[in-house]
């Protein structure tokens, strides 16, 4: 696992980085950390860094605060575990919006921070689950996570995912079933990955990227049920 750690007072990086290499030591877990002084710092080095699994991040800190850092992080990495780490709870809202794994409190408490690791290493430790797509005379591979949405035709689906657009000969219920709880149907022509979903209306299913999906009115309780539920679970 390969950990960030982001904070502009060198005595907090010192001892969080303390606490993962000796929860890495305990748990047996092969961790590299990696650590910034400020959000610009990383940003700077986020091209060249290898993929981080968490980020143990401050949210106050100089010109852009832990928040904007993971706005911006968020929007290109659905995955990265991300855990605010702060002085004051203020700001727990705002680590919502961006889907943060777990908010501590300063002094980080270490059995709160090894429980939320835990919980990380688990999520990390679960195979990738892939669709398999014909698209012409290729076969497609296309991770779960990566799916948004699907859009149904006469004969065929698309299917929009961050990667890219895929066109396949396939029925839409057929796919909803195979892909399993993470996606509902959402209307006749429609199906979408709750992962990629940041509100529901009584009309639109609302993605991330602030596109509105048709919301069948029959639907609606089902829908908002599995968006609630998948969050739960989620965190």
């Amino acid at each position: 696992m390969h950990f960030a750690i982001c904070d502009d007072e060198q005595q907090q990086i010192d001892y969080l980085t303390d606490l993962v290499e000796t929860w890495a030591v305990q748990g047996k877990v092969d961790v590299s950390i990696s650590t910034f002084a400020s959000a610009e710092n990383y940003l700077f080095a986020y091209e060249d860094l290898p993929q981080v699994d968490v980020l143990l991040l401050d949210i106050q800190m100089g010109e852009m605060d832990g928040l904007q850092l993971a706005r911006h992080l968020r929007a290109h990495n659905q995955d990265l575990h991300i855990i605010f780490i702060t002085g004051y709870d203020g700001f727990m809202a705002e680590g919502y919006d961006v889907s943060a794994l777990h908010y501590l409190m300063k002094p980080v408490d270490t059995a709160r921070l090894y429980a939320v690791l835990d919980k990380a290493a688990l999520t990390l430790d679960k195979p990738e689950e892939v669709l398999l797509v014909q698209t012409g005379d290729a076969t497609a591979r296309i991770l779960h996570r990566d799916i948004v949405y699907i859009e149904a035709f006469a004969h065929y689906v698309k299917i929009y995912t961050t990667q890219g657009e895929f066109e396949t000969r396939a029925n839409i219920g057929d796919l909803v079933v195979e892909l399993g709880a993470e996606f509902v149907r959402c209307h006749r022509s429609y199906v979408v990955g709750l992962r990629h979903v940041k509100n529901i209306t009584k009309t639109d299913v609302v993605l991330d990227s602030g596109v509105g999906i048709p919301l069948s009115r029959r639907l609606y309780k089902d829908v908002n049920q599995a968006f609630i539920t998948f969050h739960r679970q989620k965190g």
